[in-house]
């Protein structure tokens, strides 16, 4: 998946002749601490963070006096993987995303991505979460996939991360098209997979039950 997939269009860029007043509004009003600047013929010339607009010298200056060296940017063809990777370790809320001539294409912001991540790992989808770990030499995401689909279940997204630096453990979130997990549970820990954590997730019928029964505990 590309950048350009996740450009947010309603936010605008800054102007050179933006005062700082004007800046830190717009900053507020799309919750982002990093704006690009733009020129008249559409060319991406910096970026100016909300850090560098409170200790401007005042709310009328231009923004063309806090500019610096050139920003960090994404190309329209990056994968949103690697925007991520730089927007994490600069602590960035957004990206311009430009040519390689410099001409400005849009705006990637954090929270878009934060969104675009959990359709992916299917947040909004019901079902139960496993974290295992395994050992690199017997981790196998084939082998992975039948053990656990040959139960009748099906995987909606899985995840995988180094859980520990020292001894190298596979961790692995997988989320689960089930409530019950515990015959997967038994069938991978047999395999030599060590289940670290199971949450399964109320239906919206569950929650509206719990809900009302709370209420008329209230009540009483």
């Amino acid at each position: 998946m590309t950048v350009l997939t996740l450009i947010h269009p309603a936010t605008p860029p800054l102007r050179p002749s933006d005062t700082v007043e004007h800046a830190l509004g717009l900053m507020m009003e799309f919750r982002v601490r990093h704006l690009p600047v733009v020129d008249v013929i559409g060319m991406l010339i910096g970026v100016v963070s909300e850090d560098q607009l409170l200790d401007a010298p005042g709310p009328d200056a231009p923004i063309s006096t806090l500019l610096g060296p050139r920003p960090i940017v994404a190309a329209p063809e990056a994968h949103v993987f690697d925007v991520t990777k730089i927007m994490v370790q600069h602590d960035l809320t957004t990206m311009p995303v430009a040519e390689n001539t410099g001409r400005y294409v849009g705006l990637l912001r954090r929270h878009d991505i934060f969104d675009q991540f959990a359709r992916m790992f299917s947040t909004q989808e019901a079902g139960a979460i496993l974290a295992i770990e395994v050992a690199p030499r017997d981790y196998s995401l084939s082998q992975l996939v039948y053990t656990i689909e040959q139960n009748d279940v099906k995987i909606l997204s899985i995840a995988t991360e180094l859980a520990n630096a020292s001894d190298g453990q596979i961790r692995i979130t997988l989320k689960l098209n089930v409530q019950d997990t515990s015959r997967v549970r038994h069938m991978l820990e047999h395999y030599g997979y060590h289940v670290v954590a199971s949450f399964s997730e109320e239906s919206d019928e569950e929650l509206q039950h719990r809900v009302q029964e709370f209420m008329r505990y209230l009540e009483v």
